[in-house]
């Protein structure tokens, strides 16, 4: 199954196994944080809030974006 197979099937399941499913997929990340990670998203947020403020990149709406990801 693939991450977009996996998505649609996420979908049919009610709210109560779609909290659960979320709890197991983050309890299943690693736990260990490299110690360059906040130092790097930082930057990376910087970054980005610059670009949109200087209107180098245009925002897109989340609706858009799970359009998108439906296909």
């Amino acid at each position: 199954m693939n991450l977009r197979e996996a998505i649609e099937t996420t979908r049919e399941l009610n709210s109560n196994d779609k909290a659960l499913l979320a709890h197991c997929l983050i309890s299943s990340l690693e736990l260990t944080q490299d110690e360059n990670i906040d130092n790097a998203w930082a930057e990376l947020s910087e970054k980005r809030y610059t670009e949109m403020t200087s209107g180098s990149v245009e925002a897109v709406s989340w609706v858009n974006i799970k359009k998108s990801v439906r296909g």
